[in-house]
C-alpha cells in the first residue's frame, strides 16, 4: 500500500512539476531574448550581457529546483529583493550561442560584484569558488570576479548558469557597498574580459593597498617631523591622519579577516571618529587656532560613537551609521570654512594651495555621503580611490613648507653669524685701542696687574651677557626670538664699551635711562609698571663701572619679573639714603620659596652687587610676590 507520505507527494507532484516547467519556459524565454542576432561571423567574439536571473533564498549546495523562484534584474539589490535576508541566495541565468555554434577560444564571466562571496555553476558543474561561504565570510565586494568556463561543460544548444552568493543584509553594515547584491554578468572570449578585469582590480584593490603603503611612509615621516619639532604639532596631527586611513583602507580591502563581518563593520565605522578627530585638529593647528570645546567634543565622540554602536546592535547599524556619518561630515564641513577664513587672514601665501585641497577633499565627502545615501551609484569608492591622491598633495606640500623653513632660518643664522663676528671684531679692536690708552697713562710697574684685572672683568661680562645671547641665537629658530636676542646683544655690546671707555654718567642721566628701558620692556609684556625718582643732585655721578654693574643687575630683575613671576603690576623705587643709592624692585606675581634663590640669575645679582661694594636682597614668598632691594654706594661730592 501507498503511505501517507507517498500520497502526499503524488498530490504535489503536478504543482512541483508546473513549478518547474515555468522557470524553464521563462529561462528558455530568457536565453532567447538574450542571444546574440546571428551575424556573418557568428562565433568570432561572443558577448552577452546577462542582466536577467530568477533568485530564491536557500542555503543548499545546489540552486532549489523546486522552490518558488523570483525573477530579478541585474544588478540586484538585496535589500529589494531579499530584504532582512543573512546567508545564502540563488541566482540562476543562462545563456546560449548563436547559430549553435560555440566559439573556439577560451570563454569566461566577468562578475563586476558579487558580495561578499560568490560560487559559481555552470549546468550543475562547480567551476569557481571565491572565498569561505560561513562567517567569517571572505569579504570581496569590491573585487571584481573572472570565471574561466571549461570547454567541456559548455552546450551549443543552451547553458544554465548558478551563483550562490552569501551576503549580509543593508541593516546589518556600515556601508551600502557592503551590503548583499548581484551585478550584471558579462561573457565573451576570456582574452577581451582579461583586461577590463585587470583595469578593474588595478583601482580596487590594488591601488587602495599602494596607495596605502605610500601613506603609512607619509604618515611616519609627518610624525618624526613633529616629534623633531614640537610647536609644528600639525605634522603630527596630519601624520597620524594618513596613517588611520591607510589602516582603515587596508581593513576594508582585506578579503579574509579572521573575525566575524559583525566585529569588521564595527572597527570601520567607529575608525571614522579618530579620523575626524585628526583631520579637524590638523586643519585648526595649521590655521594657528586651538579650542578647548572642540577638543573636548572630539574626545566624547570618540567615546560616543563606538558605545551607541554596540547599544543599537547589528541590525541598526546603517542607520546609525548614517547618522553619524552626517554629524561628522557637517563638523568637518564647518571647520574646513574656518580654517579657509582663518588661513586666508593670517597665512595668505599658503591659502590658495590648503583651499584646493580643502575644496577637493569636501567633493569626496559629499560624494561619499550621497553614494551612502543611494543618491549617486555605489560602484565605486571616491574616497577609496581619490583620497589618498589630496593626502599625498598636502603631505608634499607640508613637506616643502618644513624644507623652505630650515632653509630660512640657515639663511638667518649665517647672516646673523657675519654680523656677529663683525660686532666682535668692531669689540676687540675698540679694547685693543683702549687698552692701550690706559696702558700710555699707568705707571710700567701696574702695568700687568691692571691688564690681567681687565681682561677677567671684560671675559666675565662678555661671557655672562653677550656670550650667553650670541649661543641662543646661534641655536634659535624663531625668527621673532632672534631679532630679540640680537637686540638685546647689541645693548649688551654698547654698554661694555661704555665701561671700557671709563666716562662717568651723571645720576640724573643714569635714573632717565634706566626708567625709559625698564618702562619700555614692561610695557612690550603688557606689565602695568610704575616710576619713583628721587630728587638728585646734578653734581652726583656714577663710576663707570657702577653705572654698568647697576644697570645690568636692573636687567636682570626685570627679565625675571616679565619670564617668571607671571606679574601684572611692576613698581620700582629709586631714593638716595646715606650716600648711598637704592634701587627697589617690587612686583605682585606668583613669588617663589626661599630655598629657590640659589638659582644663577639670583646669585649673579648679588656677585654684581658685591663686586661695587653694595649688596642686593631678595625677598619673596609663594603667592606674595618679589622684593629685590639694591644698595649701592656713592662717591663723594
Amino acid at each position: 500500500m501507498t503511505s501517507m507520505r507517498d500520497r502526499q507527494a503524488l498530490v504535489a507532484l503536478p504543482g512541483r512539476i508546473g513549478i518547474v516547467a515555468g522557470m524553464l519556459a521563462a529561462l528558455l524565454g530568457l536565453l532567447a531574448d538574450r542571444s546574440p542576432a546571428a551575424s556573418a561571423e557568428p562565433a568570432a567574439s561572443p558577448r552577452i550581457i546577462m542582466d536577467k536571473a530568477f533568485t530564491v533564498a536557500d542555503s543548499g549546495p545546489t540552486f532549489p529546483s523546486e522552490a518558488v523562484v523570483a525573477p530579478v534584474g541585474l544588478p540586484d539589490r538585496w535589500w529589494l529583493s531579499h530584504p532582512g535576508l543573512e546567508g545564502i541566495a540563488w541566482y540562476r541565468t543562462g545563456f546560449r550561442f548563436a547559430s549553435a555554434v560555440m566559439p573556439g577560444e577560451l570563454l569566461a564571466l566577468y562578475v563586476d560584484r558579487a558580495c561578499s562571496s560568490v560560487q559559481v555553476m555552470l549546468n550543475g558543474q562547480l567551476i569557481f569558488s571565491g572565498g569561505r561561504m560561513v562567517e567569517p565570510l571572505t569579504r570581496a565586494c569590491a573585487q571584481a570576479q573572472l570565471v574561466t568556463l571549461p570547454p567541456a561543460l559548455l552546450r551549443a544548444e543552451g547553458n544554465v548558469l548558478d551563483l550562490r552568493l552569501a551576503g549580509r543584509p543593508l541593516e546589518r553594515v556600515a556601508s551600502i557597498r557592503r551590503a548583499g547584491g548581484l551585478s550584471a554578468i558579462e561573457l565573451g572570449l576570456q582574452a577581451d574580459i582579461s583586461a577590463a578585469h585587470a583595469a578593474r582590480l588595478f583601482w580596487e584593490p590594488a591601488w587602495v593597498r599602494g596607495s596605502s603603503l605610500l601613506l603609512v611612509g607619509l604618515g611616519f615621516l609627518m610624525v618624526a617631523i613633529a616629534w623633531l619639532h614640537r610647536r609644528e604639532v600639525y605634522f603630527a596631527y596630519f601624520g597620524w591622519l594618513c596613517l588611520g586611513w591607510a589602516a582603515l583602507s587596508l581593513l576594508g580591502s582585506s578579503a579574509d579577516l579572521p573575525w566575524s563581518s559583525e566585529l569588521t563593520e564595527f572597527f570601520l565605522c567607529s575608525a571614522w571618529a579618530f579620523l575626524l578627530a585628526c583631520a579637524v585638529q590638523f586643519l585648526l593647528s595649521f590655521a594657528g587656532l586651538r579650542s578647548r570645546m572642540i577638543e573636548d567634543v572630539l574626545a566624547l565622540q570618540w567615546v560616543a560613537l563606538p558605545l551607541s554602536l554596540a547599544l543599537a546592535g547589528d541590525v541598526r547599524r546603517f542607520a546609525l551609521a548614517n547618522l553619524w556619518y552626517a554629524v561628522l561630515a557637517i563638523e568637518m564641513l564647518a571647520v574646513a570654512g574656518i580654517h579657509l577664513v582663518q588661513t586666508r587672514r593670517h597665512r595668505p601665501r599658503h591659502f590658495w594651495t590648503m583651499a584646493g585641497a580643502v575644496v577637493a577633499g569636501a567633493g569626496i565627502l559629499l560624494a561619499e555621503l550621497a553614494a551612502q545615501w543611494g543618491l549617486l551609484p555605489a560602484a565605486w569608492s571616491a574616497g577609496e580611490i581619490l583620497m589618498p591622491v589630496v593626502l599625498v598633495y598636502v603631505g608634499t606640500r607640508l613637506f616643502l613648507l618644513f624644507a623652505h623653513a630650515l632653509r630660512d632660518v640657515d639663511a638667518d643664522r649665517k647672516r646673523l653669524a657675519g654680523q656677529l663676528q663683525q660686532i666682535e671684531g668692531e669689540v676687540d679692536q675698540r679694547v685693543e685701542t683702549l687698552a692701550q690708552s690706559r696702558v700710555e697713562q699707568i705707571s710700567a710697574e701696574r702695568i700687568a696687574l691692571y691688564t690681567a684685572q681687565e681682561r677677567k672683568r671684560i671675559a666675565a661680562d662678555l661671557h655672562d651677557d653677550l656670550g650667553a645671547k650670541l649661543l641662543t641665537i646661534v641655536h634659535s629658530s624663531e625668527e621673532s626670538r632672534i631679532s630679540a636676542l640680537a637686540r638685546e646683544a647689541l645693548e649688551e655690546m654698547r654698554l661694555s664699551v661704555r665701561g671700557l671707555a671709563g666716562r662717568p654718567a651723571p645720576l640724573d642721566e643714569a635714573l632717565a635711562d634706566w626708567r625709559a628701558e625698564i618702562m619700555t620692556r614692561l610695557a612690550e609684556a603688557r606689565i602695568e609698571g610704575s616710576w619713583a625718582n628721587p630728587d638728585t643732585d646734578a653734581s652726583i655721578t656714577l663710576p663707570s663701572r657702577v653705572f654698568m654693574q647697576l644697570t645690568r643687575i636692573l636687567r636682570e630683575a626685570i627679565s625675571n619679573v616679565i619670564r617668571h613671576s607671571g606679574a601684572h603690576h611692576c613698581d620700582v623705587a629709586c631714593r638716595l639714603d646715606a650716600g648711598s643709592l637704592v634701587l627697589e624692585v617690587r612686583d605682585d606675581g606668583n613669588g617663589f620659596a626661599a630655598d629657590l634663590q640659589r638659582g644663577q640669575g639670583m646669585s649673579t645679582m648679588k656677585r654684581r652687587a658685591k663686586t661695587i661694594g653694595g649688596q642686593c636682597l631678595v625677598e619673596s614668598r609663594p603667592g606674595r610676590g618679589v622684593v629685590i632691594s639694591l644698595t649701592a654706594p656713592l662717591p663723594a661730592v
